[in-house]
């Protein structure tokens, strides 16, 4: 499969924030500073009914195994229920855990052995939507200004961040994407998620919905 490495113009939109939607906003903080990502996610109130997969997963890319280790070890401890084990793959090491609130994490590394000792970092904050069209979807997205950084035809795309939010937006088949992170494809209602840009309100094509940054 050949990688196509894209560039455009500045964006005129890019991820400025993202902000979860929760039943209980104070319990979800004491989870996300265990967790240790509290400083880069906004959380709020909402009872909007949503059931099964939600369309998307969170995803920290790290160093090493014993940091996937940790982060995973971590979450646990806090609250959340695993979904896959922490294991090597044909691309690395990784884990998938579901919050209280049932946002779906994945912390991974390209890494196989630890180069040095573990810590509580991490690289990237990815966000990975799944999508029915990624090459529509993609699509979507350069109209509203964002700059595509890999794209594998049909089945991924990534975007470039934005110098404004710590967060970066990938795009991945919704089925192929519930395979990885070991969950029933199926879902219906709210995504509990909004996505803060620093363009207008919008929709896409999926229905995640993207608010003007504050």
């Amino acid at each position: 499969m050949v990688m196509a490495t894209t560039a455009f113009t500045a964006a005129r939109t890019s991820l400025a924030s993202v902000t979860l939607e929760v039943a209980d906003p104070e319990a979800a903080q004491g989870f996300y500073t265990a967790f240790g990502v509290a400083a880069h996610i906004r959380l709020r109130a909402s009872d909007a009914l949503s059931t099964g997969f939600r369309g998307f997963t969170l995803a920290l890319t790290v160093s090493g195994p014993a940091t996937v280790d940790g982060f995973v070890a971590a979450a646990v401890e806090a609250g959340a229920t695993v979904l896959k084990p922490a294991a090597k793959s044909l691309w690395g090491y990784s884990g998938v855990v579901r919050a209280p609130d049932g946002t779906i994490w994945k912390i991974a590394t390209s890494a196989k052995k630890d180069t040095g000792p573990a810590t509580r970092e991490f690289d990237e904050l990815v966000l990975l939507i799944g999508v029915e069209d990624v090459k529509a979807t993609r699509q979507f997205y350069v109209g509203r200004g964002l700059t595509v950084a890999k794209s594998f035809g049909g089945k991924y795309a990534e975007f470039a961040p934005g110098t404004s939010g710590p967060v970066k937006l990938a795009l991945y088949k919704r089925r192929a994407l519930a395979k990885d992170l070991g969950v029933p494809v199926d879902g219906t209602g709210s995504h509990r998620i909004a996505l803060g840009g620093t363009g207008d309100t919008f929709t896409d094509p999926d229905g995640f919905a993207w608010e003007a940054a504050e």
